[in-house]
């Protein structure tokens, strides 16, 4: 079988590149890629993408021996029928690693059919960072990297107002278009980059609010074989998905000229306000994830399927959206009732190996954006903390300690959250601190939560008792205790 890469895929399109992705992990390439994909398939678009490498830890090595080829599996139920839909996708045209080939990077500044800039750098992504500088080549943090590109860019084309880029961030954090705008002209104040530069990023730079759906489960391992046979190329880059795709875009309709979405089926949508429909899936389907992944896996699963064969974590993740989230949303009792139900159906797709330790990278600002304006706001409209979501924070402090029953979890978080974690349960474990203490530190790290947790009322004293539970009777049996209340 020939392996997946340009010289044996000769039927492969040389594309005009008029979208850098930063980022080409497993969910860009399952929602984003193959969008672009099919939107080139049926008008004509005639996108080619360049992917680069936001982060420094990894090197894309796999992507760039396939010369950016890889096939996106698609499956689940449309009209009662359990579909399968298997792509090659070759829009990808370029792979840049700034960090081994800042040059490289910078050129792309100056190809003129460039247009788009779609990111996905998760919650923790869109962030600035004084100590960033314009020369550091590169700059730590995604925008200050961006920032750079686009001032090569304004450079380059003389301030060229058709030169500027539509901009659709991905990552899952309210009004991620204009979060990411107000880095970049923060960055372009502190480097002194010039009135023109900030005019030319108001004016001719266009930033869209985006909130994106769809469950991306990864590198199909149990059904590569039989992928690879259908494709007759061995794919190490093989992503697998559910069929339902969402894309909602929020801005003006200048979108439509240039990237022509609404000429196909796909569920891409330009809308007038994302804010409802962004809280009811944050609160809903990514708050059900991210309540999850601790509890499932100090239950020994490690899977998203079979979490949901779990009659303890089903009943948790039952009481967070039934009685938690549901309460705490502005939406028709029906209509709300039926997401959360179309959820819990999405997470038992038989076909999706969706890993628990894949949803679980950067946890903790996770927690922060999708759950804890859930937790205040139940506290204000009953009076109480809601006890699962309190008890899945409990069970996120355990779970960053970074081992369980003497196994190591791969945790995937910032070092310093992860060294500042471990660090804290080690003196708990050494006797130098308390239960209560070493809640208190870690609830009051606002590095962490952005705020000392501390001051929500209850919190401090609820977390303690259920670490103590955890460690006194064990997790299944502190687990018992919520779901019984």
């Amino acid at each position: 079988m020939k392996v997946l890469n340009s010289s044996a895929f000769q039927s492969r399109k040389s594309l005009p590149i008029k979208v850098m992705q930063f980022g080409g992990g497993n969910f860009l390439r399952a929602f984003v890629d193959i969008s672009i994909q099919k939107i080139n398939s049926a008008t004509n678009f005639n996108a080619g993408v360049a992917v680069v490498k936001p982060t420094e830890r990894g090197d894309y090595k796999a992507l760039k021996s396939q010369d950016g080829l890889f096939s996106v599996n698609l499956e689940g139920y449309a009209n009662d029928k359990f579909v399968q839909e298997l792509t090659l996708v070759d829009c990808v045209q370029k792979v840049v690693n700034p960090y081994t080939e800042w040059d490289a990077y910078l050129s792309l500044a100056k190809l003129p059919d460039l247009r788009f800039i779609i990111s996905n750098t998760t919650e923790a992504g869109i962030v600035f960072n004084a100590d960033d500088a314009f020369d550091s080549n590169p700059p730590k943090e995604f925008p200050a990297k961006l920032t750079v590109w686009l001032f090569h860019r304004f450079k380059h084309f003389k301030g060229d107002a058709d030169k500027g880029c539509m901009f659709l961030p991905v990552e899952l954090i309210e009004k991620n278009g204009e979060a990411l705008k107000d880095c970049i002209l923060q960055y372009a104040q502190q480097w002194h980059l010039g009135k023109a530069f900030k005019y030319w990023i108001v004016h001719s730079c266009t930033f869209y609010n985006t909130l994106v759906d769809r469950i991306v489960s990864g590198y199909p391992k149990d059904k590569i074989e039989q992928i690879e046979a259908k494709l007759d190329y061995t794919d190490q880059l093989a992503v697998t998905g559910e069929l339902y795709h969402s894309w909602l875009i929020e801005g003006p309709e200048d979108i439509l000229a240039e990237f022509p979405f609404h000429k196909t089926d796909l569920n891409i949508e330009l809308v007038t306000d994302l804010d409802s429909y962004r809280n009811l899936k944050v609160r809903i389907l990514n708050g059900a994830h991210t309540s999850m992944v601790p509890v499932a896996y100090l239950l020994g699963q490690r899977l998203v399927k079979d979490a949901m064969d779990n009659v303890l974590v089903v009943n948790f993740i039952k009481g967070v959206l039934m009685n938690e989230v549901l309460p705490t949303l502005d939406f028709p009792k029906d209509y709300k009732q039926q997401f959360a139900n179309d959820v819990l159906t999405r997470f038992k797709n038989p076909a999706l190996e969706h890993q628990l330790i894949s949803i679980a990278l950067n946890s903790t600002s996770k927690f922060v954006t999708r759950l804890l304006p859930t937790l205040k706001d139940y506290l204000e409209i009953k009076g109480s903390l809601p006890a699962n979501i309190t008890f899945a924070l409990s069970a996120l402090i355990r779970f960053y300690e970074g081992n369980f029953n003497n196994e190591k979890i791969d945790l995937n978080d910032k070092s310093s959250i992860l060294e500042y974690f471990s660090n804290t349960w080690q003196q708990f474990r050494e006797n130098n601190i308390d239960l209560n203490t070493l809640t208190s530190q870690i609830l009051g790290n606002t590095d962490i939560w952005n705020e000392d947790l501390n001051q929500i009322s209850g919190l401090t004293s609820n977390v303690t008792h259920n670490l103590s539970n955890i460690e006194q009777y064990g997790f299944e049996e502190a687990i018992n205790l919520i779901n019984q209340k």
